[in-house]
């Protein structure tokens, strides 16, 4: 008997599972790794929200169930920090939910809104998760086309006719991961405009809405008029108050989207840790100068980075966003074996851009989530590689 569903068999391992575990097997050899792979920041949850978790976890009250949609207080401030940050109104009781972390939130809403065979327009490169996600729910993976030459935007233009009518949902995620690229409301406009016309539900992944750098202020999407009626945006506080490990998000907008997402997820878990939502509500309520403070250590970083890679002469643009640098790799490479060099011969670990989707061949993404000393360090060891393999090559 098979005891493992098809589904499961042709899924392949996620890849950062598979690199923390060539990451654990050098360390044990005694390498000494530099972990640029997974976008976790190493900066610590601000203190005044590990106090708010510790007050609230006193109280036995707070050990019960959470309600399946969240805790009134999280939800609240969800919608004071929308009305704050973008001027959008939201329902706290019908427009708002609680996740277990945004990533946890998008695959259960794919779920939630396709029927087997139905197709879904990922963004590429993009998150694997997105893809990943289709292929559980049992959908059809459409690689939205982005312009590279524009920043990343999607190149709407390009997609036919056909391709709209088999599709039901549009995912799109900026600031982005992996390519770091940021855009302005015009393209949420647009993407609106297009869901109206072709009968499309637009989920926007915001993960990276608050870590932004110089004057860029990202935009939501509930900004655009009218939104609310085609669109899901999805938050986390993963990586603005660096709670990577505490496993909260949210999702806003449709009131129809919310509740049968909070349907299926009731049907699934039982909601996140009521002093952990309750710390998360206490963050969403600060002055976000703690978000300020991190987000100049991770422009320094990625200053840095940028110009270790232009000195060596490999090619990125300089991200206004996310913790990320999305580069060209070195002529004589493709993404794979630039990885696979720069891991065993430098002990830097690197994410392929093929693992983003087709278009991520000839890229790699660097997390800036280490030290500066260890990030000076990783392009010092990238750089000598690349050298040496000039070199050969001349």
């Amino acid at each position: 008997m098979a005891f493992v569903a098809n589904k499961i068999k042709h899924l392949p391992p996620y890849l950062f599972a598979e690199l923390q575990s060539r990451k654990k097997q050098l360390v044990s050899e005694g390498i000494d790794v530099i972990d640029l792979g997974i976008g976790a920041p190493d900066l610590p949850t601000p203190n005044f929200v590990i106090d708010q978790l510790i007050e609230a976890v006193k109280y036995p009250v707070n050990h019960r169930y959470a309600p399946y949609s969240g805790i009134r207080e999280f939800k609240e401030a969800v919608a004071a920090f929308y009305h704050r940050r973008y001027g959008v109104e939201l329902d706290p009781e019908t427009e708002v939910l609680a996740l277990i972390g945004s990533k946890e939130g998008i695959a259960h809403l794919i779920q939630t809104v396709i029927n087997p065979g139905d197709t879904v327009m990922v963004p590429d490169p993009g998150y694997p998760v997105y893809q990943k996600a289709v292929h559980l729910a049992g959908g059809e993976t459409f690689y939205l086309p982005l312009d590279a030459d524009k920043g990343y935007a999607p190149f709407f233009d390009h997609i036919s006719d056909a391709a709209f009518e088999k599709a039901k949902l549009l995912l799109l995620n900026y600031p982005a991961n992996p390519t770091a690229a940021t855009v302005d409301l015009s393209v949420f406009m647009k993407a609106i405009a297009l869901a109206e016309e072709k009968d499309l539900l637009i989920v926007h992944d915001a993960a990276y809405d608050l870590v932004t750098f110089d004057d860029y202020k990202a935009p939501s999407v509930l900004q655009v008029p009218g939104a609310k009626s085609r669109a899901i945006e999805m938050g986390s506080l993963s990586k603005s108050f660096c709670m990577t490990g505490w496993r909260i998000g949210y999702a806003v907008g449709n009131k129809e989207v919310i509740q049968a997402l909070t349907t299926m997820k009731s049907n699934i878990d039982s909601g996140q840790f009521i002093p952990i939502q309750k710390a998360a509500a206490a963050a969403l309520k600060s002055d976000l100068s703690t978000v300020r403070a991190n987000n100049q250590v991770f422009q320094k970083r990625m200053d840095v980075v940028y110009r270790g890679l232009k000195k060596m002469g490999i090619h990125a643009d300089r991200p206004r966003g996310t913790i990320f640098i999305w580069a060209r790799v070195p002529d004589g490479f493709d993404s794979v074996s630039f990885a696979d060099r720069l891991l065993k011969e430098a002990g830097v670990i690197i994410t392929p851009g093929s693992a983003f989707g087709p278009s991520g061949e000839g890229y790699f993404r660097m997390a800036l989530t280490v030290s500066l000393e260890r990030l000076i360090e990783a392009t010092e060891r990238m750089s000598t590689l690349v050298w040496k393999e000039r070199q050969t090559n001349a």
